[in-house]
């Protein structure tokens, strides 16, 4: 290994326990789950490095802090650590909405970047915010702010309401 390599080692749990839990869980139960430790962080949670920090009916935050990991070749967060984060937060969202035997799944993400992710950048926040369920579909914006409340990326979302049976 040279000098200049890295390495990171990823680990999760088995994510059928959350999935499973749809059957017959709320959504605003599984995630609150989630932040106490009773359920295992999402597999993309964990090679993302972000976490679910609070939730409350048809709103969300999401943190996280982009490391040399998330960098393109262009030396910043590669687009997709924000749409991530954009993602898992609109999705849990909607979720936080769905009665047990309800999950979700994005139809569509738009996603708007206001400036650059970078190691300097520090701590982020994603807030979600529901802003029309229907019993087919959803739709929720977010925004990803550092602590001075500067806004890095912005996007909006539809989501399938998927049965669970």
């Amino acid at each position: 290994m040279s000098p200049s390599e890295r390495t990171r080692a990823v680990r999760w749990q088995d994510p059928s326990v959350n999935v499973d839990a749809a059957k017959t869980t709320s959504g605003l139960e599984r995630l609150r789950a989630l932040l106490r430790g009773d359920a295992p962080r999402p597999p993309m949670a964990e090679l993302v490095d972000i976490s679910l920090v609070s939730v409350e009916p048809g709103l969300v935050v999401f943190e996280g802090k982009a490391a040399e990991f998330h960098y393109n070749l262009g030396g910043v967060a590669h687009g997709g650590y924000a749409c991530t984060m954009l993602d898992s937060a609109l999705g849990c969202a909607v979720t936080s909405l769905l009665p047990a035997g309800k999950s979700c799944t994005t139809t569509d993400l738009h996603v708007r970047f206001v400036r650059p992710i970078t190691v300097a950048t520090g701590a982020l926040r994603c807030e979600a915010a529901v802003l029309h369920l229907g019993k087919t579909l959803a739709t929720a914006e977010a925004r990803i702010t550092d602590a001075a409340g500067k806004l890095y990326a912005h996007g909006t979302t539809a989501c399938a309401i998927l049965d669970e049976k």
